[in-house]
Formats: structure tokens, C-alpha cells, sequence
């Protein structure tokens, strides 16, 4: 182990810690070690403050983490962070209420139709090739119409 590790103040491991956990927290997002990484700091903090030993700054980190995960699940239960753009990631839902021209006709339910510049599976009542349809919701990759 290097020396300047093994001579380093348990304050200032406790607030490098902090601030690693949070950089994890933006390579790997997952909204859980910016928590940790707190509970590093405060501990940190206290530390540097307070003549206290490894053994207690352990049992304040392991403290201030749960105390600090459970505020923060209540809170984000409480406080649900709602996104402006719901279907962001879900195209299929987006094309809902959308007018498409069927490519290959809707037999036995299922069928092409036009998208854009490409073809979606479609699924729905049977229609003829140009004919008009709606998208009334989307099942995976499969858009669900309804004739126009």
C-alpha cells in the first residue's frame, strides 16, 4: 500500500470516499451511492471535528447510511420526480392517435404499415394496402389499429 494511503487522517478517507461514491453516482447511475457518498461526508465532517476512532466513525457511517437511504426513499415516495416527457423511450407509444397507410394488407389480424420512412408490424382488423388506420396503442413492437 502506498504511504501516503496508510499515512493518510481517517477524515480525509471518509471525505474521498464521499466524493468517489458520488462520482460513481454519475458514471452508474442509479440514485443510490449519492446517498452513501453523503453519509461518507457528514462522517468526514465529524470526524475532522470530533477526536473520535475508526471503530465509532464506522458506526456513524453505517448510521447516517440508513438513516439517510430511508429519508431519501420517503422523501422520493412523497415526492415522485415526474418526467415532462413520459414516452420518451417508448416510440410505439408516441405514434398513438397517429394516421398510417397500410404497406402489406391486415389478414388474420396481423399486417404492415408505413411509419416514417420504414414499416412497423401492425395488428388489428383486416385491411386492404393503402388502406388508412389508427393506432390506438402499441404492444411491444406491434402498433394495435383500428380502421379509419
Amino acid at each position: 500500500m502506498p504511504d501516503f494511503i496508510a499515512n493518510m487522517e481517517p477524515h480525509w478517507a471518509w471525505l474521498s470516499l464521499g466524493v468517489l461514491l458520488a462520482a460513481a453516482e454519475i458514471i452508474a447511475p442509479g440514485f443510490f451511492l449519492i446517498w452513501l457518498g453523503g453519509a461518507a461526508v457528514i462522517t468526514g465532517v465529524v470526524a475532522w471535528v470530533l477526536p473520535i476512532g475508526v471503530p465509532l466513525q464506522l458506526g456513524i457511517f453505517a448510521v447516517l447510511s440508513v438513516i439517510i437511504l430511508y429519508g431519501a426513499r420517503k422523501w422520493l415516495r412523497d415526492n415522485p420526480i415526474v418526467s415532462t416527457d413520459p414516452l420518451l423511450n417508448q416510440r410505439g407509444g408516441r405514434l398513438v392517435g397517429e394516421v398510417l397507410t397500410v404497406t402489406t394488407a391486415i389478414e388474420d389480424g396481423r399486417g404492415r404499415a408505413r411509419v416514417g420512412d420504414g414499416e412497423w408490424p401492425v395488428r388489428g382488423p383486416d385491411a386492404a394496402e393503402g388502406a388508412k388506420v389508427r393506432v390506438i396503442s402499441a404492444d411491444g413492437g406491434v402498433l394495435v389499429v383500428e380502421a379509419v
